[in-house]
């Protein structure tokens, strides 16, 4: 009987970057007039905490206009690739200046 003891490879845990950073929008300061859009995966309380979320945002912003995440689809699902595929032109169609994306954990 040997009394080798197992030999991992360590490696870095950080990996490599894949992507290009890119250019972050500039905040907005007033939202009326602005369309929000809800982008949800249908996961955990995210329909709870949007209805907080618009009402606190209709009560600082009255002109404020929201989309529902029902117009987008749902982000962690069997259609995942597609919907996420295709949110980029939703969210265009939809008159989006902004989004909220919402995800449980």
């Amino acid at each position: 009987m040997s009394n080798m003891q197992p030999v991992f490879r360590v490696v870095w845990p950080l990996g490599r970057t894949r992507t290009e950073a890119s250019l972050v929008s500039s905040p907005l300061a007033d939202l009326n007039g602005k369309t929000v859009c809800e982008v949800w995966d249908r996961q955990f309380r995210g329909d709870e905490v949007f209805a907080v979320v618009k009402e606190r945002l209709r009560r600082r912003y009255p002109g404020v206009k929201f989309v529902g995440h029902e117009a987008f689809g749902n982000t962690h699902g069997p259609d995942e690739r597609e919907v996420l595929a295709a949110l980029p032109g939703r969210l265009v169609e939809h008159g989006c200046d902004l989004a909220i994306s919402g995800m449980g954990a």
